[in-house]
């Protein structure tokens, strides 16, 4: 008895090529994160002391997590690193203090530079949290938070 009519057969070259395809496809994602932040996941409260990271945050640092929002335009094509942030945005998001830090932006350092997408696109970030204010040596950009060794791919 035949359970497929002919158009529908595959045969084992068929089979094992896209398990490949699949398998290269799979590889090529991020490694799984610890967990997975959201924008409004991020601080606890906004007072006169400014900005405090929230009970999430806190228990995920140094940890592997995973983010979606949108790449900050550069300021060169290729890099390694990038604001992600909640919105579509048209300016750097941190050339100020970490006093006038937006709730609403993350820095993120690849594990290696590359060319970056267009400013429009949804993407997801996996790498490891960072919490506390540190400034980037080479650029003077100061951070509150940050996903470094990361990678990114589009979601």
């Amino acid at each position: 008895m035949k359970l497929f009519p002919p158009q529908l057969r595959i045969n084992r070259r068929q089979v094992l090529g896209a398990i490949g395809i699949a398998g290269v496809a799979l590889s090529a994602r991020p490694a799984a994160a610890s967990g997975t932040l959201t924008f409004d996941d991020l601080y606890a409260s906004f007072g006169v002391l400014g900005l405090k990271f929230s009970d999430k945050v806190q228990k995920l640092k140094e940890q592997t997590v995973s983010m979606k929002g949108f790449m900050a335009p550069p300021l060169k094509a290729e890099s390694n690193f990038f604001v992600l942030t909640e919105i579509p945005m048209q300016l750097c998001p941190f050339c100020s203090s970490d006093a006038d830090w937006p709730d609403n932006i993350v820095v993120v350092y690849l594990d290696r530079a590359q060319t970056f997408e267009q400013a429009n696109a949804t993407i997801e970030v996996t790498g490891t949290l960072e919490v506390g204010s540190w400034t980037d040596p080479e650029t003077g950009f100061v951070s509150l938070l940050r996903i470094v060794d990361a990678r990114f791919s589009a979601a």
